[in-house]
């Protein structure tokens, strides 16, 4: 598979924000209710696959919590992502029963096809890959969770073909 390799010291430029969203999310949404900071987090993060520091700054105004409070969230929950992340996530299960199945050279193929040891997502965006220790599917393991969608027994062999379905 061909897959742009990407340079391991560049750092994804902050995308645009679409304020007139944030403002649609904040205000229609969850009211501008401090309360809601969680799920305003996971909206925001909906929106734009991470929480960029920008919306997280427009936030901190607009509902009157110190950034500082609302950058702690973000990097306390493991769901958030503060940084840029590929269109699809790869998630591989690592846990005992994924791990015993193969879950490990399933991984390192990931890893060749897309040239991300260690994880990270690739330069043209289209891949973010991480490891989880358990999706909840150990009857299926080896388990790879590409955004909502579940491959389950997933072999080595199959990766080419299953990262080849998906834009």
């Amino acid at each position: 598979m061909d897959v742009a390799k990407p340079d391991k010291d560049a750092v994804p430029a902050e995308i645009e924000i679409d304020y007139m969203e944030l403002d649609r999310i904040i205000d229609d949404e969850y009211h501008c209710d401090k309360e809601n900071l969680i799920m305003i987090l996971q909206a925001i993060q909906r929106r734009y696959n991470y929480v960029p520091k920008g919306a997280m700054k427009y936030l901190s105004e607009k509902i009157h919590v110190p950034y500082s409070k609302i950058y702690g969230v973000g990097t306390f929950y493991s769901t958030f992502s503060l940084e840029p992340r590929g269109r699809n996530i790869i998630s591989i299960c690592l846990g005992t029963a994924c791990h015993v199945r193969g879950g490990e050279r399933v991984r390192e193929r990931i890893e060749d096809a897309l040239d991300l040891h260690g994880g990270g997502t690739t330069e043209d965006m289209r891949f973010t890959l991480e490891s989880v220790r358990c999706i909840g599917c150990c009857s299926l393991g080896p388990v790879v969770k590409i955004n909502e969608d579940i491959h389950g027994r997933i072999t080595a062999d199959a990766v080419a073909m299953t990262l080849e379905g998906y834009e």
